[in-house]
């Protein structure tokens, strides 16, 4: 099955031993290289503490959702193969999408540090 930029889903954390998984946000699209193999995304967390998350509001869902209140990590990038994948959770608006790209943006272009 293909994803597509702005579906959540389900999979395998790297960083995390005995881990049923997390939720990541697809950021890729179609027309990054090995679309459909290897998805770029960022980690959504449930905890409320990280200053610059991205809390998700119920209106930011088109289809799914979560269990439990949830916020995009921008800076927290991932690659993450097909295979590494369980399940698709629902997928996000594009708004909230761009807002956590453009902020990733952000961060690898060093503009905190100029």
């Amino acid at each position: 099955m293909d994803y597509d930029r702005g579906d959540v889903v389900i999979g395998y954390d790297k960083f995390k031993e005995n881990s049923d998984g997390r939720p990541f946000l697809i950021v890729s699209g179609e027309n990054t290289p090995f679309h459909g193999e290897q998805y770029i995304t960022l980690s959504l967390t449930t905890r409320t503490w990280y200053e610059d998350r991205i809390p998700i509001e119920e209106s930011d869902w088109v289809e799914g959702g979560a269990p439990r209140s949830s916020s995009i990590m921008p800076w927290s990038v991932n690659s993450i193969s097909a295979t590494e994948i369980d399940v698709k959770q629902g997928t996000l608006t594009e708004p909230i999408v761009t807002m956590a790209t453009e902020q990733l943006s952000r961060y690898v272009l060093d503009e905190y540090h100029q």
